[in-house]
């Protein structure tokens, strides 16, 4: 039986946007049937923005908003305000970004917005705290580097993007969080938190939103601060190998290539998506259909796209037995290799098409989610920030541009392993 694949439309009939008076823009994008209501603000100040003494510093900062504002000015009355509404009160910095964002039911968005808005946009940094949260965040470095699987990441950054901002982790080492002052935190805000280059996100139930004058007021707390010059361009594929060895029985390896595409394209970042299904994000990927399947190589592997604002990246990842690690890179080498000679097949492009636009739409049915896209794709971007836009652009992708994306995957290659291995190993 035949069973015929329809495009997937998630309807999404509100999606506005005003200007607080400091520049920021304030986005409201309504979704049917939920009764949540995530805030979001994020700006363009993640580890790409931080000098190379200031590495750590984005991740630092978040981590002190949370210790209290003018109105909620220690972190009991923070905690305990986001628990009385019920609300999920959390943040995250990447590369590209740092956010802050709370979810609620939409009857209380007024009294949890006015939350977010007082502690990211006019947090104390209180000197004493400073010193508290210090060693909370050396903690957190120190268990980072206890995960083979983190060091892992952490090595295959700096393995294609070298000395570049892009190749250090996010959470920075443990001698620059020593040396962290107040005024060096307050400095990285005023020079990086620019509000015309961030952006709040209101997605979910937005029937009980404040009007247009009261988002206004309340995300005009961030500070005016001047836009920023451009960050350093990223840097050719470094494709260094890097290996830190390890007596374990478990190896972590991870692989990653340059795709020769535009990253400012949205089309062909959605085909850069379909192409990273197909070949590892999935169970009828190609990597995990031969190194799982069909060899029994390892438990878990798999492949990711991502696309920073000028550069793209497919990274491939196996947590293995340490004695099959070399035999699953040479073959993961190889899957890549044959697609870019050969090309994919009508039925498996099709299979992760579809795949890729449905977990798409399921992850959207999360108000968080919606915000979090939204915010990468306003301001990493610069794009449409409407979810339905991105699963038709899944949609509309062509046999045509995927086998393009495969072609230009880079023959030069980053290597990265935790385990019992050399360099010498992954030549």
């Amino acid at each position: 039986m035949t069973t015929a694949l329809c495009n997937t439309v998630l309807t999404l009939p509100s999606i506005s946007s005003t200007t607080a008076p400091n520049g920021l823009p304030i986005h409201r994008i309504s979704i049917p049937g939920t009764r949540a209501l995530t805030a979001l603000v994020a700006f363009d100040a993640g580890a790409r923005a931080e000098r190379q003494a200031e590495n750590g510093i984005a991740h630092f900062l978040e981590h002190l908003v949370f210790k209290g504002g003018e109105r909620y000015s220690n972190y009991r009355e923070v905690n305990g305000t986001a628990e009385r509404l019920g609300a999920i009160l959390n943040a995250y910095t990447s590369h590209d970004l740092v956010a802050f964002h709370i979810t609620s039911r939409a009857e209380v968005a007024a009294a949890a917005i006015d939350l977010l808005t007082d502690i990211a946009g006019r947090p104390l940094i209180d000197a004493s705290e400073l010193e508290r949260e210090r060693g909370v965040v050396v903690q957190e470095i120190a268990r980072s580097n206890d995960q083979p699987a983190t060091v892992a990441e952490h090595l295959i950054d700096e393995a294609a993007f070298g000395e570049h901002p892009l190749g250090r982790p996010v959470l920075g080492p443990k001698e620059h969080l020593l040396g962290f002052s107040r005024e060096t935190m307050l400095d990285f805000r005023s020079r990086r938190w620019a509000p015309p280059l961030g952006g709040a996100f209101l997605v979910g139930n937005t029937d009980h939103l404040p009007d247009d004058g009261a988002l206004a007021e309340a995300f005009g707390r961030f500070p005016a601060f001047d836009p920023p010059g451009p960050f350093e361009p990223a840097p050719v594929l470094r494709a260094a190998t890097l290996v830190e060895h390890r007596d374990s029985n478990q190896s972590h390896l991870r692989l990653l290539y340059r795709p020769q595409i535009d990253s400012r394209e949205p089309r062909q970042r959605a085909a850069l998506t379909i192409y990273s299904t197909l070949l590892g994000g999935s169970m009828g990927s190609r990597l995990f259909d031969q190194l799982r399947e069909q060899r029994g190589l390892c438990y878990s592997v798999w492949s990711v796209d991502h696309s920073f604002a000028d550069t793209p990246i497919l990274q491939l990842g196996a947590g293995l037995d340490s004695s099959k690690c070399v035999e699953a890179y040479a073959l993961m080498r190889e899957i890549v290799d044959r697609l870019r000679s050969e090309g994919p097949h009508e039925e498996e492009l099709e299979r992760a098409r579809a795949y890729a636009a449905g977990r798409r739409v399921l992850s959207f049915e999360n108000s968080g989610a919606v915000a979090r896209y939204a915010a990468n794709q306003a301001i990493v971007h610069r794009d449409e920030i409407n979810p339905d836009v991105a699963i038709s652009r899944i949609d509309a992708v062509t046999f045509d541009e995927v086998a393009t994306v495969a072609r230009a995957i880079s023959t030069d290659v980053a290597v990265a392993c935790v385990g019992p291995h050399s360099e010498r190993d992954f030549i």
